[in-house]
């Protein structure tokens, strides 16, 4: 039977992870988290030597500072990884990078197949669009979400930037900067409960087009990484995306 071993499994993504795999006949055997008196059909260990390399595929749903113990339990067991945490800075994805050269890790902001064909509508948008269009950014999350802005917004920025040029990007506006020409904005909204919002507004001369995605439930997002752990479980070292998993064939 296939199974995972979940990093963040006490977490609001990692229950999910465990419900949607339990729902699609895959095994959660362990879980690695800073809190371990969660009670559940699995243990959850605070130590990476004393987790057993019973399973198939690691997924991190936790926080960047828990990356070097994913890397020591990938390279312990020879276990292909899903990293769908954001937030990581520039030594964390070199080390990323380089964990890839060894195995299969598949990395994604966004483990929703809605979102990640809302990528190809945004390069493709600012692509047709060009810069008579002005292009902001704007995504809104729950209070309790770490980094700002989203693994998302910067996954979105990235899609406009392949489209068209941009001058530069100003994350969030104050004070008396004006508006430069080819300018792209990027605004964080956190509050409530909020699950994951994104809208990505091109303004032009009279009329704006505005490509949105909401979450509406976490599922999307476990439904999501247990088909990149599918995916990733048998494939050669290399750095993976979601946009690989959406398109592989069954």
């Amino acid at each position: 039977m296939f199974s995972l071993f979940v990093f963040g499994a006490a977490g609001k993504m990692g229950q999910a992870l465990g419900e949607t795999a339990a729902l699609n006949g895959v095994t959660v055997v362990g879980g690695f988290d800073i809190r371990t008196d969660m009670a559940g059909p699995y243990p959850i260990y605070s130590e990476i030597e004393k987790v057993p390399g019973n399973f198939d595929v690691i997924v991190d749903f936790s926080r960047p500072q828990l990356l070097p113990g994913i890397i020591a339990l990938s390279d312990k067991y020879h276990k292909p990884a899903v990293i769908a945490t954001t937030g990581h800075n520039a030594s964390e994805t070199a080390d990323i990078l380089s964990l890839a050269e060894r195995t299969a890790v598949l990395k994604s902001g966004n483990m929703s197949i809605g979102v990640n064909l809302l990528l190809s509508l945004v390069e493709e948008a600012a692509r047709a669009l060009g810069d008579a269009y002005d292009i902001e950014i704007v995504e809104k999350h729950h209070n309790q979400k770490v980094d700002a802005p989203s693994g998302t917004a910067e996954m979105l920025a990235n899609a406009v930037k392949r489209g068209r040029a941009v001058s530069r990007t100003v994350y969030g506006r104050h004070g008396d900067s004006l508006r430069q020409k080819g300018e792209l904005g990027i605004h964080a909204v956190r509050g409530g409960t909020t699950v994951g919002e994104h809208d990505v507004i091109f303004a032009g001369r009279d009329e704006t087009i505005t490509l949105s995605h909401a979450a509406l439930s976490r599922k999307i997002f476990s439904s999501g990484a247990l088909r990149a752990a599918l995916f990733v479980a048998d494939k050669p070292p290399g750095l993976y995306t979601m946009q690989d998993a959406i398109g592989d064939t069954p």
